[in-house]
């Protein structure tokens, strides 16, 4: 599907950052194309979901929560505030908000009015007659422009071999890992708050996921490891890094163990980018392509949004 000019932007990634850029050009009635290796929204605003004894349980494993600063941000959380699928969560900060039911509650609603084929991990990208070739295991797709909105680290694989200088400065871009353990109980922790962040300790991060707004299930806690911590036991399996981590948070919360009903782990490879000083995007007009990503503005879920944002901007102006 083209336009009156003849122009198909595919974005490889349908997290925050490719969804964003293609809200944006839907808005200005510009075609695009999204390609997710996932089998639906999420990327770091993820929702895990687990079946245990029969009952559905649900755990924010990637971000906990999202602040908004930027004014354009600001408006658009109160659209979703409005339509239901984010809202205020006060245990985190008066302007913290989370994804409703989950966290990646406002990626599906973006992604409603928009083309994604999920479950579409693009392989390579390569250059022909003026445009690009988005290959995958399905076959491939010609689009008149290409965006790259997925992690750094992914960035500078896909386009090592068509545009070397951009994927240098992408494989420039260093991101801490993270090892997230998610855990359901029989009975309510004596902690007395829903949140623990502590970024000095072991365990950096804590919040209880079955009390943020419009949860439901038993008790459930996602336990987050610092940096350091999880890149020592980067290569830990999971079995064993679980009930490792969730040690360390009985230890440092001050209380006596409890059996969970429930336990696994995630490694998040890719966690926290560190960003370069740059603009929010990475683009070559002349050849229709470039890279959009939290990792060019700042780890957080407005940093992906401004991010793709201004790549959709940047599109604009070159059509």
């Amino acid at each position: 599907m083209t336009d009156q000019s003849g122009a198909c932007i595919g974005i490889v990634g349908a997290g925050m950052a490719g969804l964003a850029c293609a809200t944006e050009l839907h808005k200005q009635g510009i075609p695009t194309v999204l390609f997710d290796k996932g089998r639906g929204p999420g990327g770091r605003m993820a929702t895990r979901r687990a079946e245990h004894d029969g009952e559905m349980l649900f755990f924010d494993h990637g971000a906990q929560y999202f602040t908004a600063h930027d004014s354009a941000f600001t408006a658009t959380i109160g659209k979703w505030l409005a339509r239901g699928v984010v809202a205020n969560w006060p245990a985190a900060g008066e302007n913290a908000y989370v994804g409703i039911p989950g966290m990646n509650g406002p990626l599906k609603h973006m992604a409603k009015s928009l083309d994604v084929r999920w479950g579409t991990r693009i392989t390579q990208v390569r250059s022909e007659n003026g445009g690009w070739l988005l290959e995958h295991d399905g076959g491939a797709e010609k689009v008149s422009h290409c965006v790259c909105a997925i992690p750094a680290e992914q960035t500078a694989d896909l386009l090592s071999d068509v545009m070397p200088d951009m994927a240098r400065f992408a494989d420039g871009v260093v991101s801490d890992p993270c090892w997230t353990v998610m855990a359901a109980f029989d009975r309510t922790l004596p902690i007395d708050t829903d949140t623990i962040w502590a970024p000095e300790a072991y365990v950096s991060w804590a919040s209880r996921n079955s009390a943020k707004p419009d949860r439901a299930g038993p008790e459930s806690w996602v336990i987050q490891a610092s940096a350091d911590y999880s890149r020592e036991h980067l290569e830990d399996d999971a079995a064993v890094a679980a009930p490792k981590l969730l040690a360390r948070f009985f230890e440092e919360a001050g209380i006596t163990a409890v059996t969970p009903t429930y336990l696994t782990a995630h490694r998040w490879r890719y966690s926290m980018p560190r960003p370069n000083a740059t603009p929010r995007v990475l683009w070559d007009e002349r050849r229709r392509i470039g890279a959009a990503g939290d990792w060019l503005v700042k780890p957080k879920v407005e940093g992906a949004w401004l991010s793709g944002r201004a790549m959709a901007e940047a599109v604009v102006a070159a059509l």
